[in-house]
């Protein structure tokens, strides 16, 4: 699981050192706790990105769902923290969040002098790629199928079928909702309007115009209007150098 907020290094030139270090700590501390929370091992801190991930150094059946959990969890706490920081004058975006289950080598990596207890190997390059396509996607969260695949108790909806950056197999990912009757309603329109484009029908472009009419503040409604008005088709998007 790969997490960065969105506009804090643009915070960073216009605030203090010492009040850009608070709030970077105050950041950190709440990403970190949710991740100790739910069972995850924190890999590193990369400035105010936070990368951990499951089923190591313990065994975990459930790591899927703790991701599942995890990712819903600090969506919500970067919602309160972004509120919270703005009355005290500041402003940053969204927390983005990439996550991918497969294979990795864990263990400790480094020399003599250092070392670091982490993960290497393809699922992590392709769940730190997830977390960049979201910037594109207009996505809060980019949940690869072999995660989502694994419950059917979260509300879900395909963001589209990626090649990434590095990458040549193509991966279906997935946007985590909070679950809700508003949204509830707004995947089950966006769902339709998903299997229209994936068939390369020509009224998707109206279905999506729809739903942007419908849900204006919808990064990814607006996505995939903004492709199929290129004349773009399908839902096989290309990101290979983003």
């Amino acid at each position: 699981m790969f997490t960065d907020l969105e506009g804090f290094t643009s915070l960073g030139e216009r605030t203090e050192p010492e009040v850009f270090a608070t709030v970077l700590n105050e950041y950190l501390e709440a990403v970190c706790g949710l991740f100790i929370e739910h069972g995850a091992t924190i890999d590193k801190l990369i400035g105010d990105a936070v990368i951990g991930f499951f089923g190591a150094p313990g065994v975990q059946e459930d790591q899927a769902e703790r991701a599942l959990k995890l990712t819903l969890a600090t969506v919500a706490m970067s919602r309160r923290f972004r509120t919270d920081l703005k009355s005290r004058g500041h402003d940053v975006g969204v927390t983005r969040i990439g996550v991918h289950r497969g294979p990795a080598v864990v263990g400790n990596f480094g020399g003599n002098r250092f070392f670091n207890y982490t993960a290497m190997g393809d699922t992590v390059n392709t769940a730190a790629r997830l977390e960049g396509a979201n910037k594109f996607l207009g996505t809060v969260n980019c949940i690869s199928e072999e995660v989502a695949n694994s419950s059917d108790d979260y509300l879900l909806r395909p963001s589209g079928v990626l090649c990434l950056k590095g990458k040549t197999e193509w991966i279906s990912a997935f946007e985590l909702l909070e679950d809700g009757r508003m949204n509830r309603e707004m995947v089950e329109a966006y769902s339709q309007a998903y299997l229209l484009m994936s068939a390369r029908d020509k009224t998707a472009a109206s279905a999506f115009a729809s739903l942007a009419i419908q849900y204006p503040n919808d990064g990814l409604v607006a996505y995939h209007l903004g492709r199929l008005k290129q004349g773009e088709a399908g839902d096989r998007i290309y990101l290979e150098g983003k």
